[in-house]
């Protein structure tokens, strides 16, 4: 059975239950889950970081072979796991994934990644305001580009949705909850009618509202 190490609220988890349930992989019958990170601790121990020498969650365990990194591990999967053929197996297809899995990793999501941060992990007296705002409208630009390209096609490989489609939909929800929770602090948030329509695609079509959180996972900072 594979094992899969990492809380739910970890948006990389995320990423991985998502693709797990395209696969109609089922937790408990096809896969073990054991959270890890933040407050369930186990990603320090040495057990943990024997598998995982970043410390970071998800882990996958399939046998012999341990990977981390989220999007490899999707990669994986869907090679390994996709009987069904669920996602398109056409070179340029996988291609076109490939290079949005990237993107997100490279460009969309560490300005976001800093504004989530700042305003659910930072102290009060440590936020940067300055910062958390400017990495929310860097994002805003980011969709923009994401929103003309989704204007030409349904999902961000073309007309099939495909993994690459899994990371940008889980940002862009949480683009979303940080406008919600603090829109004084992120500033404006973009209207992106594209994006909302692929939104909407992702949830008639995908198990993508199973996963994509509903309210933001605050940490306690005393």
């Amino acid at each position: 059975m594979l094992r899969l190490w990492g809380r739910q609220s970890s948006i990389n988890v995320q990423k991985v239950l998502w693709c797990l349930a395209e696969l109609e992989l089922k937790e408990g019958a096809d896969f073990e889950r054991i959270d890890a990170g933040l407050e369930f601790g186990i990603n320090r121990s040495s057990e943990y970081l024997s598998m995982n020498p970043n410390g970071l969650v998800p882990t996958l365990e399939d046998g012999e072979l341990v990977l981390w990194e989220s999007n490899t591990i999707m990669r994986y999967l869907v090679r390994a796991y996709d009987v069904k053929q669920r996602f398109s197996t056409d070179i340029a297809t996988q291609s076109q994934s490939s290079k949005w899995l990237d993107w997100q990793l490279s460009t969309m999501w560490p300005p976001l990644r800093g504004t989530f941060l700042g305003l659910t992990r930072t102290p009060e007296a440590e936020r940067n305001y300055a910062a958390i705002k400017k990495g929310y409208q860097d994002t805003n630009v980011h969709l923009a580009m994401l929103d003309n390209i989704l204007s030409k096609q349904s999902f961000c490989s073309g007309d099939q949705f495909h993994i690459g489609d899994i990371p940008l939909g889980l940002c862009v929800n949480r683009w979303i909850l940080l406008h919600q929770a603090f829109p004084e602090k992120t500033g404006p948030k973009a209207d992106l009618i594209h994006i909302d329509q692929w939104l909407k695609r992702l949830e008639d079509r995908t198990h993508y509202s199973e996963i994509a959180e509903k309210e933001l996972n605050m940490v306690k900072l005393d």
